[in-house]
């Protein structure tokens, strides 16, 4: 089937969120304030928040994502509280290649929110979406070796730690070589 005529669920809830597509205009407003709040633990590990961004540039993103979506090429989420409507991070299913039937798994939180398992609950459905409705024979999570925040979620929800790879990319400001952790469940 080509995946353009897949039902890909534009919102998903889970007993504490309301994970859904980055669709209307203006959620650039919503996420900065996530980003200034986080910048000093994002910009650790992530090349795209080496500086905060403008509202107009998060407003891009998001657009382009809603594009993406919608070409099937990747599935951003934003995450929301369910209780409170307080946005918390984003998660998506991303580097997919229909061809092998394969993912990445990709998502940061609002360092205000971290430790409570929202991640962790966000990325179970996702994995759940990839593997029971896109039909997914490989979900993948990659973070750096360092990392151990990140790497908690994987190894909470039963991927396996395939390998480290040593050398393998750039730190997040372009400075060091790092070490890549590929988790992976197969289905």
């Amino acid at each position: 089937m080509n995946p353009i005529l897949l039902d890909v669920p534009l919102q998903i809830e889970t007993d504490r969120l309301i994970i859904r597509a980055p669709l209307q205009a203006g959620e650039g407003n919503v996420v900065n304030p996530a980003i200034e709040d986080s910048i000093s633990e994002l910009k650790q590990w992530l090349q795209l928040f080496q500086s905060i961004p403008t509202v107009e540039e998060m407003e891009i993103l998001l657009r382009n994502a809603h594009i993406d979506f919608l070409k099937r090429e990747s599935f951003r989420y934003l995450i929301y509280h369910k209780g409170t409507n307080e946005f918390l991070g984003t998660a998506s299913l991303h580097a997919i290649n229909w061809k092998i039937s394969k993912c990445e798994i990709g998502y940061w939180i609002n360092t205000k929110f971290s430790g409570n398992g929202y991640m962790t609950e966000a990325v179970s459905e996702l994995t759940k979406l990839g593997f029971q409705l896109l039909k997914f024979r490989r979900i993948e999570i990659r973070c750096e070796s360092k990392n151990t925040k990140s790497r908690k979620i994987p190894e909470k929800l039963g991927f396996e730690l395939e390998g480290i790879l040593r050398n393998e990319d750039l730190s997040a400001d372009g400075k060091t070589l790092t070490d890549t952790c590929i988790y992976a469940k197969v289905n």
